[in-house]
């Protein structure tokens, strides 16, 4: 019956599949609690003894007062608006920001630190985002589409001879490689030039861009008291979209390749077994002639008459 078949279905798949889910939920939150708490105490604390510490500084304030500038900072800071250095700061709406702008919006990137704030704006934001939201998905599921043609010769990999399964397994990995060099080491490096970062900082938000998390704490052509290119935050985004494909592309590439690894692995252990085995080994049943020679009575037609006599 349909309700038992769902019933099964629901036992059998999606509930260890769901308990899975959240125990690794909450191992998450409990590595993120136990790791940044602590961080975060210490961060808020420092912060109140500094406004403390002004307002001992300058007596002409008081807490009221301070509190009303903390309050416009954020409501600056929500806004996009960079309270470090003046007004000649580069603008965020330039063509380079908007287009770094649009980028973040279509691969569901979103790092917050900069929104509309007219409501002509956010109503064009959330129209844009209906039609390039789904359009993106559709061009990295076509790309999905022209490496799976690209490669479907990997898929009959038991009709090839063996040399030819390990030069793929090799152009597997090179490819693998080259992708990780181009879109995941070379991009950090610069932007950790240009930002003033480590590369373990650079690394990060480049992963986490191109994972489409965001979290705002890292953002490329922010910091105002750097001189950046005109074009540096439109490259940042061709960099975004290109990276978003690349991993589209590579996801299914892992498990392939791995599995294929282990195929050549396990083939080369037979061969080896089997060469060492051969020189003194007798075969079982005896030669491989008589193995391969089948006597029935058939072979040897005599008749009733030849007996008798």
């Amino acid at each position: 019956m349909p309700s038992a078949g769902l019933c099964s279905c629901w036992g059998g798949r999606v509930l260890p599949l769901l308990l899975a889910y959240v125990c690794y939920l909450l191992l998450g939150a409990t590595i993120f609690q136990l790791l940044e708490r602590q961080a975060e105490a210490q961060s808020r604390d420092q912060f109140q003894l500094e406004k403390l510490r002004f307002l001992e500084d300058y007596t002409c304030l008081d807490q009221w007062a301070m509190e009303q500038f903390v309050q416009v900072i954020m409501e600056a800071w929500v806004k996009g608006v960079n309270p470090k250095g003046n007004s000649t700061n580069p603008s965020n709406w330039d063509f380079g920001s908007s287009f770094f702008f649009a980028g973040t919006v279509i691969t569901t990137i979103g790092y917050g630190n900069l929104a509309p704030s007219t409501e002509a704006g956010q109503v064009f934001c959330v129209f844009y985002a209906l039609l390039g939201i789904p359009l993106n998905v559709i061009f990295l599921n076509h790309l999905g589409t022209g490496l799976r043609a690209h490669l479907a010769t990997i898929e009959r990999w038991e009709d090839q001879p063996r040399r030819s399964q390990v030069l793929q397994v090799l152009g597997l990995a090179l490819f693998l490689t080259l992708g990780t060099l181009v879109i995941l080491i070379f991009p950090p490096m610069v932007f950790s030039h240009v930002e003033g970062w480590s590369f373990s900082e650079g690394f990060y938000f480049a992963f986490i861009t191109l994972s489409t998390t965001g979290f705002r704490d890292y953002v490329v052509g922010t910091d105002p008291s750097k001189h950046y290119i005109s074009v540096y935050r439109s490259l940042a985004a061709i960099w975004i979209l290109l990276g978003v494909a690349w991993l589209a592309l590579i996801l299914p590439l892992g498990p392939l390749l791995l599995h294929r690894c282990c195929q050549l692995w396990l083939f080369s252990l037979r061969q080896g077994c089997g060469a060492k085995e051969a020189p003194g080994r007798r075969p079982r049943g005896g030669s491989t002639a008589a193995r391969g020679v089948q006597v029935t009575p058939q072979d040897f037609p005599i008749s009733k008459k030849g007996l008798g006599s």
